[in-house]
């Protein structure tokens, strides 16, 4: 929830939200900054850094295949997992399936597991996210965004990185993902799942992911 994009229900929920969290002191400086900032402030910041610069983007197939042929089928694999957990993708939300939020939340109430295998699959990528938040240069001159100690509470949740996973972040800081501009248009058409039976999974009028597109 404080990764997604800052609404007046998210900051009218913090005192809630803390409590569900109350060993993760971590998380102090986020919730500090989103009590003591207006709204309107909040959402640019949040669509300053996650959607306009490549390497801290929210979309975890992007740091393995940027916007290349082979991400489409990273996405359908996303949509996979979740169909195997007798879950719905909606295509309507105009959101990816791979969005962190979206796998977060999936995990949070739905199925753990599938959650944890999808997120150690790109392991790198998160940590990509968390190394490029961290090194954020905010207006005031200041270093780190706010948001990564949501990020690093993540990452602090999952194994550390080992050989391939480490050398795959390497080359993430020092070449970014991949840039083939192909577009992804399509990646939705497998025939396999447009006919499931389930649930809508995060769809946007319930469950809204990154910012208002």
């Amino acid at each position: 929830m404080l990764l997604d994009y800052p609404t007046a229900e998210l900051l009218a929920d913090l005192d809630t939200i803390e409590t569900l969290a109350p060993a993760e002191a971590g998380l102090d400086p986020l919730l500090t900054h989103l009590r003591t900032r207006e709204l309107r402030t909040l959402q640019e910041e949040y669509v300053e850094t996650f959607d306009h610069t490549r390497k801290c983007a929210l979309y975890l197939t992007y740091y393995a295949y940027g916007d290349t042929r082979r991400r489409g089928t990273a996405l359908l694999g996303f949509k996979q997992a979740y169909r195997a957990a007798c879950m719905q993708w909606d295509d309507d939300s105009g959101e990816l399936p791979d969005h962190l939020c979206a796998v977060l939340q999936f995990g949070a109430t739905v199925d753990a597991d599938v959650a944890w295998r999808l997120l150690n699959d790109h392991r790198a990528g998160i940590e990509m996210l968390r190394i490029a938040l961290a090194g954020w240069r905010n207006h005031d001159g200041s270093t780190g965004s706010p948001w990564h100690a949501a990020v690093r509470a993540v990452c602090d949740s999952l194994p550390e990185l080992a050989g391939d996973e480490a050398d795959a972040v390497r080359r993430l800081i020092e070449q970014g993902p991949p840039a083939e501009e192909v577009g992804l248009g399509g990646y939705g058409a497998d025939p396999a799942t447009s006919s499931l039976a389930g649930p809508a999974l995060i769809s946007g009028s319930t469950i809204p992911v990154g910012a208002p597109r």
